[in-house]
């Protein structure tokens, strides 16, 4: 299995699918998950002749635990060192909800010069934190309750979120996938304890003004029913700040788009690949 050690000794799994030769594109996962909640999406592409990677970000999955690094920073770091050893050209980002955070501060702090385009779906960006100025954003005493279960009960909170609010489980008429619900336990107690600990804190992330300077092509995706990051906090919001973008809006769309509209998904970066020439 494929590893890369960043410069701080921290092993990071990752996987490479498909054509070697073949258009890049980079997953970076929503939390507590890893590169393998984007299988549907990198068996497609691969398919297609494309060559998918995704990583399990520090902490997460089969990658290291380390004590500290689990932040917004640190994450673009790993990304280009990720991209830069596997020599990545004309690159599509693609990033899920705090994944598109870490892709969106990877582009800011090492430049573009890699990429040529950015898949933003149900992200954290730009700004989702509830303040006077961003009333329809998420107060922050949820992410506390957040961090509070995960200190009383970490296994029983992560068999909640899949089981209601992330796939939209809990909406009437939504048949839920026992499946989807296990898979997302597993993965999330496959990731240590500190790290999704800290991750919670990278959703307070301001991106407003960083993501000014991004001026190739990005398709945001949202689902108007999201209920971890809701669409007036982000969506729309992020085409406020970035310079060539365009949205699709799934109409009662959950947060975990990947998973329960797979092909959707998977046809909305194909599409927006082919469209970059």
């Amino acid at each position: 299995m494929p590893y890369l050690t960043t410069n701080d000794s921290v092993q990071l799994f990752y996987k490479d699918w498909g054509n070697v030769t073949g258009p890049p594109v980079f997953l970076s996962h929503g939390w507590p998950l890893n590169s393998d909640n984007w299988e549907n999406q990198m068996f497609f592409l691969a398919n297609q002749g494309y060559r998918a990677v995704a990583y399990d970000r520090r902490g997460h999955g089969r990658s290291d635990q380390p004590w500290f690094g689990n932040d917004v920073d640190t994450w673009a770091g790993d990304i280009a060192q990720i991209i830069e050893e596997l020599d990545l050209k004309d690159t599509i980002l693609i990033g899920h909800s705090t994944g598109g955070g870490d892709i969106t501060r990877y582009v800011t702090n090492h430049g573009s010069e890699r990429v040529k385009g950015m898949v933003l779906i149900d992200t954290i960006t730009p700004y989702i934190i509830q303040t006077p100025e961003t009333p329809n954003g998420v107060p922050i005493s949820v992410f506390d309750s957040f961090r509070d279960a995960m200190l009383k009960d970490r296994s029983y909170f992560f068999q909640q979120v899949p089981s209601g609010p992330f796939f939209g489980y809990n909406r009437p008429g939504v048949k839920p996938s026992q499946g989807q619900i296990d898979s997302w336990w597993a993965q999330g107690m496959q990731a240590g304890f500190k790290a999704t600990y800290d991750t919670t804190f990278s959703w307070e992330t301001d991106f407003r003004e960083e993501m000014k300077k991004i001026d190739f092509p990005v398709l945001v995706i949202h689902g108007d029913d999201d209920q971890v990051v809701p669409f007036k906090a982000g969506g729309a919001e992020n085409l406020k700040y970035l310079k060539n973008a365009t949205l699709k809006v799934y109409e009662g769309g959950p947060h975990g788009l990947p998973n329960v509209e797979i092909d959707g998904i998977n046809n909305d970066i194909l599409n927006f690949s082919k469209s970059l020439g």
